[in-house]
């Protein structure tokens, strides 16, 4: 419903891989408290609950976990989990363990998510090359196809639950290729499009708002890349 639509932007709650900086874990689920963190988005944004007309998930079960928990009376009012628009271009932007989804035919077996549809997860969703490369020429086209397909949706007021490198890369502004502010583990910002660029094919955003943040900050896999290479860590 561009150029009016709003979008509820919102990174993972704490996972596994955020706590020892481990990234080799595979698909790396929520931990206790980071359940905890995506169960409090309900209390904490009860009006977006109430507005979100459709709700869009990364696959990976940490995104899943946040989707179901920290939205469940939106999507309990949109109809059950089988209505989540679960999209494999909302994946995270790595190739490590941490980041790399499980298949469909796995998510499908698992009592946890086989209500989800995942008819939209094709075989090469998780294999981290072509389309889903970790290059910057991949990912800021994925980022872009990301922002058209938002853009063409027919609702108003879209939920998309993501992570925090790629959700930097589609807030980029222009002429960049990331946004340069990091997201917390379940933050929750509101963006809209651009007037100047919503008709052109980088429609690009602009940030209206933070409205809520459950956590502290968890870096992310590409972060921790970056401060070990400057000896931070």
């Amino acid at each position: 419903m561009a150029p009016h639509s709003r979008l509820i932007l919102t990174r993972h709650a704490q996972a596994e891989h955020n706590v020892d900086l481990d990234y080799s874990i595979p698909d790396a689920p929520l931990t206790p408290l980071g359940k905890r963190q995506a169960v409090s988005l309900s209390r904490l944004i009860p009006d977006l609950q109430k507005e979100a007309d459709v709700v869009i998930s990364s696959p990976l079960r940490r995104t899943l976990q946040t989707t179901y928990l920290g939205f469940s009376p939106a999507i309990e009012r949109l109809g059950g989990l089988k209505n989540v628009v679960v999209l494999p271009q909302a994946q995270e932007c790595n190739n490590m363990p941490c980041d790399t989804g499980s298949s469909k035919e796995v998510l499908e077996k698992d009592p946890e998510f086989a209500v989800f549809d995942f008819s939209l997860l094709t075989p090469d969703w998780n294999i981290n090359e072509g389309f889903y490369a970790p290059t910057d020429k991949a990912l800021n086209e994925r980022a872009r196809w990301v922002r058209k397909f938002l853009r063409d949706r027919p609702e108003k007021n879209i939920v998309f639950v993501s992570h925090g490198d790629i959700l930097r890369r589609i807030a980029a502004r222009p002429g960049r290729g990331t946004d340069e502010f990091p997201w917390m583990n379940a933050e929750v910002r509101i963006f809209e499009f651009d007037p100047d660029f919503v008709d052109s094919e980088q429609c690009y955003l602009y940030q209206k708002d933070t409205v809520a943040a459950a956590s502290g900050y968890g870096p992310t896999s590409t972060e921790f890349e970056i401060e070990q290479a400057e000896g931070r860590l």
